[in-house]
């Protein structure tokens, strides 16, 4: 079992797992010809994914998602929030198939597990990928820690944990109040300290691979994810991975 990233942040969004001849795309906030791009950067094409499972309506993890699907094909698995906004756009992926987010199903070989997060869109999720001896959490767009995201990600071998902001560069930085409200409020994003937060409250003795994601450019630093998660993990920084916007990060096996 193993993972990539595409690219992380509020430019685009999109991640592979892999287990076995089974490869998923976790969002496309890229365009076709980007997401093509990148994928080749890891030796795959758009005919090597099984399909594509969504997260969220947002532009940055969902625009690219039905011409990519429907141009190679490719099933694509979303919330019934999320359906409904593609439908109202009349961008509905001809392959489509709408999930329940408390309930795990199975794509080929892989095991996906969502779960509900509490963010500002119409039915947001996020994901667990098993290949039955191996997890791989994945938190990428979320204003709080609930109980049950805790539960959700305890025991996994990696984690991809969005570290969006730093509270002070947030609330010192150029966003105008409104948006400063909503990135660091309860239905916004996580930032680094809340991160490092959840993984004291976890079950991290599995953990191999811990990747900071979705930072903003305007209101975090790798350095800062880094410290805030390391001095959680009482790892040295340079153990902490980071999702970049340009390149991602390249395969991690689990």
């Amino acid at each position: 079992m193993r993972f990539a990233c595409l690219g992380s942040g509020s430019e685009g969004n999109a991640l592979v797992v892999e287990v076995g001849q089974t490869r998923v795309l976790l969002d496309c906030g890229f365009s076709l010809k980007e997401t093509v791009a990148r994928l080749s950067k890891l030796a795959l094409t758009p005919g090597d994914l099984s399909g594509i499972v969504v997260t969220h309506e947002h532009a940055d993890h969902i625009s690219g998602v039905t011409r990519l699907a429907n141009k190679f094909t490719l099933p694509v698995w979303l919330s019934h929030g999320s359906h409904a906004y593609l439908s109202n756009l009349d961008q509905v992926p001809a392959k489509a198939q709408i999930i329940d987010s408390h309930a795990a199903f199975a794509i080929g070989e892989m095991e996906i597990v969502p779960f509900p997060v509490p963010h500002d869109a119409r039915e947001p999720i996020q994901f667990v990928f098993g290949d039955g001896a191996h997890r791989i959490g994945v938190l990428t767009d979320t204003g709080m820690i609930t109980p049950h995201i805790t539960q959700m990600l305890s025991g996994c071998d990696a984690l991809m944990l969005e570290c969006n902001h730093d509270r002070d560069l947030l609330a010192n930085g150029p966003y105008p109040p409104s948006l400063k409200q909503r990135v660091g409020g309860r239905f916004g994003h996580l930032d680094n300290h809340a991160a490092a937060d959840l993984l004291r409250a976890i079950d991290t003795t599995r953990l191999t691979h811990v990747i900071a994601a979705h930072l903003s450019r305007k209101n975090n630093l790798p350095e800062l994810a880094r410290n805030a998660l390391a001095a959680a993990l009482n790892c040295t920084e340079e153990w902490i991975g980071i999702a970049d916007q340009e390149s991602g990060f390249a395969w991690r096996d689990v």
